[in-house]
């Protein structure tokens, strides 16, 4: 038993060294999201997020569904945890881009997003595309892994039409944005329904720092390994993306202040915990 524990371990320990990207975004996001929604929402986001993500990782290695058909080639297993096929660190980055993806949305929208139920499934539905579209970068670079420090670790025996990405992937993408930021968001209305409804008063800029962070660090991958038409493509559609959310923001919030940047982490004016 103990030396199956000593393995755990050990393995969990060579994920952290041979993924220090990884193990600093978690970070981050660990210290963003207790600023912004308390410890208690910062963990329960991290293993349900992790959990939705580990779930459709094992369930697509199968079946196919909701990323589509790939395989992880096992080449770090005895360097890394693996949980069955799945590497830990894959499933674990889901959590912190659904959190950034999160704070985004909710600064395009103002602090008046939670009052209303059309306000929250506006809020879901822009935060898992938000989400997604972190992966137009992601994935096709990390389908070129081999040629950077990520190694190569999947595949696509079909390829795919976006730079050797299918288009399922994206699906799955934004499906389980979807599921992961709706739950939490639901989960947190049903724990507060006791309460009159309440504006959103947490410090989401830490987040919305970490979604641009990710963003950079993959582009800067794909001009390092000389796929500059890959990095066009996303600074293209983040481009873009940034003049949509700042138009909305004018619309139906008025404007880009930093004040709710910078505001402790709040609900109904009481410390979140």
């Amino acid at each position: 038993m103990w030396g199956a524990v000593a393995s755990v371990a050990g393995q969990l320990l060579g994920t952290f060294v041979l993924r220090p990207y990884v193990v600093g975004f978690l970070a981050f996001f660990l210290v963003a999201g207790v600023r912004d929604i308390g410890r208690v929402r910062t963990v329960a986001l991290l293993l349900w997020g992790g959990a939705v993500a580990l779930v459709a990782e094992l369930v697509s290695t199968r079946i196919g569904v909701p990323f589509g058909f790939y395989h992880y080639t096992g080449e770090t297993r005895a360097f890394e945890l693996f949980l069955s096929n799945v590497p830990f660190f894959s499933p674990l980055s889901f959590p912190f881009l659904a959190y950034a993806s999160f704070c985004l949305a909710r600064r395009t929208f103002g602090p008046d997003w939670a009052t209303t139920r059309g306000g929250r499934t506006r809020l879901v539905v822009v935060a898992g595309a938000l989400m997604m579209l972190l992966d137009v970068v992601i994935d096709p670079a990390a389908v070129r892994g081999g040629r950077w420090f990520l190694g190569h670790i999947f595949y696509y025996p079909d390829g795919g039409l976006y730079f050797g990405v299918p288009l399922s992937n994206f699906v799955g993408w934004l499906l389980v944005g979807w599921l992961t930021i709706g739950i939490y968001v639901w989960g947190e209305h049903r724990a507060g329904r006791s309460r009159p409804l309440a504006a959103d008063r947490g410090a989401p800029g830490l987040g919305i720092a970490l979604y641009y962070l990710v963003l950079a660090v993959n582009l800067s991958v794909t001009f390092w390994i000389g796929e500059e038409l890959i990095a066009a493509a996303g600074i293209l559609v983040h481009a873009g993306l940034y003049l949509i959310l700042y138009g909305v923001n004018k619309v139906t919030v008025g404007q880009w202040s930093a004040e709710p940047l910078t505001a402790p982490a709040m609900t109904g004016g009481q410390p979140r915990p």
